[in-house]
This record gives C-alpha cells, structure tokens and sequence, in this order.
C-alpha cells in the first residue's frame, strides 16, 4: 500500500481533552526513531506459507489456478500482506510436477500389466475395496452402519493383498503353498501352484481352444518365454514383475513426498524466499502466466479496488463489529460555523492515526526504535471502491495514477452507492498471519454527519500450512524405515490419485479451451487466495492484539471526528454521546439495532437512556 499524506487543517489551538496534534510523523515530541522495518508482500512469511499450501493441499492449489489462471476475466482481489501472483506461480509448478509424478505412477501399471500377462492387474480387487472403505465412511447412512461396513471392507482388502502378495513371495521362493485360500481369486492357484499340465508355449489356447490360463500368455502381451527359456522361468519373471509393482509405487511415492521437502528446504526457506528473482516457480512459466502475474500485480496491492456487489469486501477477511451512526450538525452558541466537508474530516483523522506509528518516549531513540510493537508498521491510504460491472475488458480499469486521482476527488465528497471512498487502515502483525484492516467513511449530507466503521480481519493460515516446515524437516530427517512404512502405505492409493489428478489436469485444460473466459466480459474476484488459506483458529494471544489495534484506531478517528466538529464550529456533545471511552479502552457505538460494544468485559453508560448496561462480547461477534 501506499501512504497518503494529508497536510494538518489549520484552525484553532487545541481545547482541553483534545488529543495532541500531530503531523504525519507523529506528536511534536522530537526527533523520530528509525522506521520501523517493513517486509515487502511477497518476501512475508504469509507468501512464502501459502506457497508452501499449493505442494499440501490439492484442493487449495486447484482453487488459486481456477481463481487467477482460469477465470482471466476476473479482477484480482486485494492481497493485504501477501503476493498472490507469487502463490500462483507456485500453484501452477505444484501441479506440474504432480502431474508428472501421476503419469510415472499410470506408466508403470501400463507397463507392468502385460509384462505379468494381466497378474498385476489382481492389485485392482483390494484396492478398490479400500477405496469404497473410505467412501462408505462419508456416505450420508447412520453412522454404526457406516463405520461397520467401512471395516469389512478396509480389512477384508488388507488381507487380500496380504495373501496376494504372500503367495506371489512363496511361488517365486519354490513353494506351492496358499493354493486354496479362499481371499485369492479363482484364477490364481493354477499359477501359485505351478500345475499347468495341459498348457503348451506354443499352443497357449489349448489344443481344444479353450482361452488359456490367467497366468500364461494373454492376447496381445509380449511373449517373453524366450527370456527365460522355460515356462516355469517364464511364471517366476511374471511373478517377479509383480511384486516389483508397488516396491516401485512406493519408490515413486516417497520420491514425490521427498521433493515437497526439498523445495521447502530451497527456494522456499527462510533465507532464500525473499530474492524473488531467484525463484525458479517465476522463471519456469509461460506467456499466458506472465500476462496474467504482471495483472495481478497490478491490481491486488493498487488503492482502487474493483469488487463484485454482492461482496465489496472480498479480500479484507471476516467483518468484526462493522458500525455506523449519524449525527446532526448543530452550531456552538456564539460561533460562527465553517465549511465542513467530508476531506475537512479526513484531514483530522489521517495525522492522529499516523500518530499511532511512534512509539512512546523511552528516553533515548535506541531505545524507542527498538519497540517491536506492529502498530509501528501501520499503513493508510485512501481506496477507491468501483464495480466491476459495466466495463468493456478487465484492461479498462481505470489504474493509471491519473486517472485513479480523478476518481477519488469525486468519490470523496459525492457519497454514491457504488463508487465509494475509504480510508483504509492496515496493520500486519505475525508476519501477516494476521491481517486487520480498519476500513473509514465519513459523508455530510442535509446537515447530518454520517460515519461509517467497516473493521475485517484476515485471521491465521492453516495449520496444515503453519506446519510445512515442520512436515519437510521431519521428511527428511525420519529413518528410511520410516519412510518406507510411509511411502507403502499410501502406495494403494497411489494409482486411484494419479487417474483423478490426470483427470483433473484434463479438465482444467479443456475448461480454459472451450469456456472462453478471456472473451467474457470483467468480473469481480469470485475468492481471495489469502481467504483460502484462512482459518478461525487463532490463539489468544492473536484475539488480544487484533482487539487492541481495533481499539486504539477506532478511538483516533472518533477523536478525529470530534477534532473536525470542534473546530468547525459545530457541537460535538451528541456524537461524543454517542461513542464513549470507556475504562478498558472499550468504544460504544449507539445503533438502531442497540448498543454494540468492541471490546470484552464492557462496562457501558448510555447517557441518553440514564442508565448502565453490561456488555460482554466476543470480539468477532458479527452482530
């Protein structure tokens, strides 16, 4: 975001209980410590987990290629604290080499089904026996039946692979063992048992042209009883080649699980994430990605944000306690009112939030610059709200500087429905993990003031993405029997994923060649990537800070506002009615609806009603 400097109004000197004036660079107190230290929004530690998101989370990865690759024709929603063309690019290597890995794993069941003249494909019983084990436990029926089910079939599956596989290790060990048991398949014991007294290599349909044995040569397989130069070499490479099979799933699976490591351990540690021009996820794309990054670019950090109306906000978080009121502009006795304008009351606010960024005096400037508090990083500027709707193509968006100034003359004081303007007020704390951004509307109109508070927080990641360089250090520091148990049981499903993913890949693809997106007209963001990788569970320690930064910028701007009144000639007991400082640091904001306090554990008194009401809230208590 870009800091707008609104110069200080001049006026009268300051009245008792006034908060001290104070320019951009905060009270007249003396000379400023070193600025506060900001990380720029791809280098954050959000960027760099959320990248990490798209090699974990498949359904996480999809959602940012359909979002940003797909959808062309959608604007980009606002990125507070992250980058989302980076996460993109990640997104789409991710998928890249998962769709390798899927083709590796479908090349070798291609390859080892008629090599083993179709003995391999006896893998398919169990595993799709464990499949629809998992897909019972899901299924919408009561829950004893379910789970009862789900268990036949998961064990019932094991143990006929456990026997399949026992009996392939016993023929190729000499044995003849496990001929009748009852877990293998009808035609399997002629093979374990070897006894294939009527076959001939020569004549595999039997002289009374019968179609042979499942364990002799089948039709259109490689004839490999040369290589051998027995039948019964013939039977043991077929047994060999399948047991090989899922050693080299496996293979292929810890393989793909330990490259996710070695990207974490690359380019996406800590010390080698913030050279974004060292990434390979930005070189390794194509034309259409670099259009499409430089775009997002363009649109996720810039002040004019294009929405979609059914949700303006897209991008900013969870609302948290969004209020309004309006009060009527009645002249002091004996005081000549001046014009009050809606830039009149910006021009207040902008410098006692500014304020906010200096820390308090500690007796020398090491000592005040080593504050760490994230309200030293708070950021303001001014956006412009325009609907997507109604614009030619997505490159019409009036983005220019110029242009953008143009509108925001006129949307600051006209006060229309769907062109709005804000004063946007952001802090990061956590290394952006968690987001709040205070969003601030003032509007005269009739001689009314009308005020208008859209607080929204963007809370942590999920865990699963907090947890990436936990899950890459244990990868790779785990004992190899470790990995091997790991890697063999997900090796079943290996082949079920691989067809789904190829699938997925396919359809993506044939979506972007026949839906024609980049010919539809402009649209607002449908998601937020940073949304999607959000979850509701922060600690306390998170609920404190957000409760604190909301607390404090919304009592500067109340303060602001009273400023702009005073000053102006106007009353001021009405509104100061209206929002009470209470003990705790608490704001009261009387409604239509009742009394809305932010903060918890508040004591509040309506003055209007001459009474006290307790209040005891949730900070994210959206009512």
């Amino acid at each position: 975001m870009t800091q707008t400097d609104v110069p200080e109004r001049s006026g009268e000197p300051d009245e008792p209980g006034e908060p001290p004036r104070s320019g951009p660079t905060g009270p007249d107190t003396g000379p400023a410590p070193a600025p506060f230290p900001v990380t720029p929004p791809g280098a954050s530690e959000a960027t760099r987990l959320l990248c990490a998101g798209t090699y974990l989370d498949d359904g996480f990865r999809d959602a940012v290629i359909d979002e940003l690759y797909v959808h062309e024709e959608r604007f980009a929603a606002p990125s507070l604290g992250i980058d989302a063309a980076r996460v993109l690019a990640h997104a789409l290597r991710a998928r890249r080499l998962q769709l390798g890995w899927a083709a590796l794993i479908l090349l070798l069941w291609i390859v080892a089904v008629p090599l083993s003249s179709g003995l391999a494909s006896f893998y398919l019983f169990p595993v799709v026996l464990m499949a629809l084990a998992r897909a019972v436990r899901r299924a919408p029926i009561p829950l004893w039946i379910a789970r009862f089910l789900s268990f036949v079939l998961r064990w019932y599956g094991r143990l006929t692979l456990t026997f399949f596989l026992l009996a392939l290790v016993i023929r190729v060990c000499g044995g003849d063992g496990l001929a009748n048991v009852w877990v293998i398949p009808s035609g399997l014991p002629a093979f374990m048992t070897g006894d294939t007294p009527d076959y001939d290599p020569y004549d595999p349909y039997g002289s009374s042209g019968g179609s042979g044995w499942p364990g002799g040569p089948q039709v259109g397989s490689p004839d490999l009883s040369s290589l051998g130069g027995s039948h019964e070499n013939y039977l043991l490479l077929q047994a060999w080649i399948t047991l090989a099979l899922p050693l080299l799933a496996a293979v292929v699976v810890a393989l793909r699980r330990g490259q996710f490591a070695r990207v974490l351990a690359r380019e996406l540690s800590k010390a080698r994430f913030p050279d974004v021009m060292s990434d390979p996820a930005e070189r390794s794309q194509g034309k259409r990605f670099s259009r499409l990054r430089d775009r997002v670019r363009t649109e996720q950090h810039g002040p004019l944000v294009m929405y979609r109306a059914a949700d303006p906000f897209r991008g900013a978080g969870s609302p948290y306690k969004t209020w309004s009121l309006s009060v009527e502009l009645r002249p002091r006795k004996g005081r000549e009112v001046a014009p009050l304008d809606n830039s009149a009351i910006l021009q207040r606010i902008v410098p006692l939030v500014a304020a906010l960024r200096v820390p308090s005096a500690h007796g020398s400037l090491q000592s005040a610059g080593a504050v760490r508090d994230r309200l030293r990083g708070l950021e303001i500027d001014e956006c412009v709200f325009l609907p997507a709707e109604g614009l030619p193509s997505r490159e019409a968006a009036p983005y220019a500087p110029q242009e953008f100034e143009a509108h925001r003359v006129r949307a600051v004081e006209e006060g229309g429905e769907t062109r709005r303007h804000f004063l946007r007020i952001r802090v990061g704390g956590w290394g952006e993990g968690i987001v709040t951004t205070v969003f601030v509307r003032v509007h005269t109109q009739g001689g009314m003031l009308m005020l208008e508070v859209a607080p929204h927080v963007l809370w942590p990641l999920r865990q699963l993405f907090q947890d990436a360089d936990r899950l890459a250090h244990l990868d790779r520091n785990r004992d190899p029997f470790g990995k091997a148990v790991w890697a063999l049981a997900r090796t079943p499903d290996s082949a079920g994923r691989a067809v789904v993913t190829l699938l997925r890949g396919l359809l993506l693809w044939w979506g972007m060649g026949t839906e024609g997106y980049g010919a539809s007209l402009p649209d607002g963001p449908g998601v937020s990537v940073r949304e999607l990788g959000s979850s509701e569970d922060a600690s306390l320690f998170q609920d404190m800070d957000v409760a604190r930064y909301l607390t404090t910028i919304q009592q500067r701007v109340a303060a602001g506002v009273t400023t702009a009144l005073r000053e102006a000639g106007y009353q001021t007991d009405e509104f100061e009615q209206r929002i009470v400082n209470v003990a705790n640091g608490g704001v009261y904001v009387e409604s239509a609806q009742g009394a809305v306090g932010i903060g918890d554990n508040n004591s509040i008194t309506n003055s209007d009603q001459g009474g006290s009401t307790p209040n005891e809230g949730n900070g994210r208590d959206n009512s």
